[in-house]
């Protein structure tokens, strides 16, 4: 069978096991086994264990279940709500402040949360309420909180960061820092239109004059609320960038940093740490179970010759390495409108990942375009997750197509980013060529 052929026939194949309803992990894995009986034969079979052994027995996983502990943690513990209240009290009079703060705030979180979900669910529980109260409109109420949840994918730490790494094969380290630069600016966009948007028609966001503490108590709320934060970040991300610690150390070292204040906090006990447990071991069996079955789909096609053929293909073909580029871009950002985000990435990176190398192209940059497009399809309409999340923590009158249309003008910025990053790579590449 010729290479595109067999191509196809997986591509179709997963698509098919998808649609069906079987679970990701699963849908690869019988690929896998359909791809190595008719292609390998019965004796291929002993290759499974050994692919699936060698693709999670790696150093360069060992952040992930960390990661999403600390995520979990710091979702069931709520270390962040009062952070949230004292940035309000900052905020002062400014146009769209509760949008703005939802803006600020949701950066902030990324930075610590790693999980968009968690982070969308918690600023629309805590967020949204309040707007309904002062009058908000929807774009205003619901479209930044969507806009900026999916900002935990992009900045450390980004549980799936760490997995795109490993299954691209490049530097951890790199990818995780190479999300913080694009990740502020997605956030300083936010809040730059947010502003805006409210300044121009003060009625979708109306003001409102709240009670605010002392000069004297709002520098102390500070200290007591925002600075550990910082310090889980600094724990986090500052260790990698002055090269005191390598991913795997930075994500203990951040879960340490988060259980310290949410015990500083009193909110740590048997039933946070129970809750914490259980949604990371869920969530990390589920994550290398698919990464196993992804390592061993990318050495299908490797032995098949249907990468070696497309890497040709594109060899060949008479135009600029970057329109190649934006079109791997553009087929990402249509799986996004129907698949979630580990899907395309286990679909598209054994394709996709030989081509970068032959056209030369950084891994770490492409890894970043690859995570913002992730972003956005979290946030795109049909089937973006965060959504169908927005809508279960929204009030009830908020439908699901006024949410999807709150959310354009943060895919439209997300887009504006990701030209940026092509046209000036520094952006993404400056921090990873500080890390040692």
């Amino acid at each position: 069978m010729a290479w595109w052929g067999i191509l196809l026939f997986f591509i179709f194949g997963l698509l098919l096991f998808l649609m069906a309803g079987f679970p990701v992990a699963f849908s690869f894995f019988l690929m896998d086994l359909l791809g190595i009986i008719i292609f390998m034969g019965p004796p291929g079979l002993h290759n499974v264990t050994l692919h699936v052994y060698s693709s999670i027995a790696t150093f360069s996983l060992a952040p992930v279940p960390m990661f999403i502990l600390m995520g979990e943690l710091m979702f069931h513990s709520k270390i962040a709500n009062n952070t949230i209240d004292i940035l309000d009290q900052w905020l002062g009079r400014v146009p769209g402040r509760l949008s703005l703060l939802a803006a600020l705030s949701g950066t902030m979180f990324a930075a610590t949360s790693g999980s968009t979900m968690a982070n969308t669910a918690m600023l629309g529980s805590v967020l949204l309420p309040e707007m309904k109260k002062r009058g908000y409109s929807v774009s205003m109420s619901v479209g930044p909180i969507v806009g900026v949840g999916g900002l935990a994918m992009l900045i450390p730490p980004s549980a799936l960061a760490v997995v795109l790494a490993s299954i691209g094969r490049f530097s951890v380290g790199k990818i995780l820092v190479a999300g913080v630069i694009p990740g502020v600016i997605l956030g300083a966009l936010f809040a730059g239109y947010i502003v805006l948007n409210a300044w121009l028609n003060p009625s979708i966001a109306p003001s409102y004059q709240a009670q605010s503490d002392s000069l004297s108590r709002r520098l102390y709320l500070t200290v007591k609320y925002l600075l550990p934060m910082a310090f889980i970040i600094f724990m986090v991300l500052g260790v990698i960038v002055v090269g005191i610690a390598t991913p795997t150390e930075a994500a203990a070292s951040g879960f340490i940093a988060t259980m310290m204040v949410a015990i500083g906090y009193r909110r740590f006990n048997w039933k946070v740490l129970k809750a914490t447990l259980t949604g990371s071991l869920q969530i990390t069996g589920m994550v290398f179970m698919i990464i196993a079955a992804s390592k061993t789909f990318s050495s299908i096609l490797a032995f098949t010759g249907a990468s070696g053929g497309l890497t040709n293909l594109v060899q060949g073909l008479n135009v600029h390495p970057m329109i190649i580029v934006v079109c791997m871009q553009l087929v990402i950002a249509f799986m996004g409108t129907f698949m979630e985000s580990v899907s395309i990435m286990m679909i598209c990176l054994p394709i996709f990942m030989p081509i970068c190398h032959v056209l030369g192209f950084d891994p770490v940059w492409f890894g970043i375009l690859m995570l913002i497009n992730l972003e956005m399809g979290q946030i795109t309409p049909p089937f973006g997750m965060l959504l169908f999340v927005m809508k279960g923590v929204a009030p009830r009158e908020v439908t699901i197509q006024e949410i999807c249309k709150a959310a354009v003008p943060y895919i439209v910025f997300d887009i504006l980013v990701m030209g940026m990053i092509m046209i000036w790579p520094q952006i993404a590449m400056w921090l990873p060529s500080l890390v040692k």
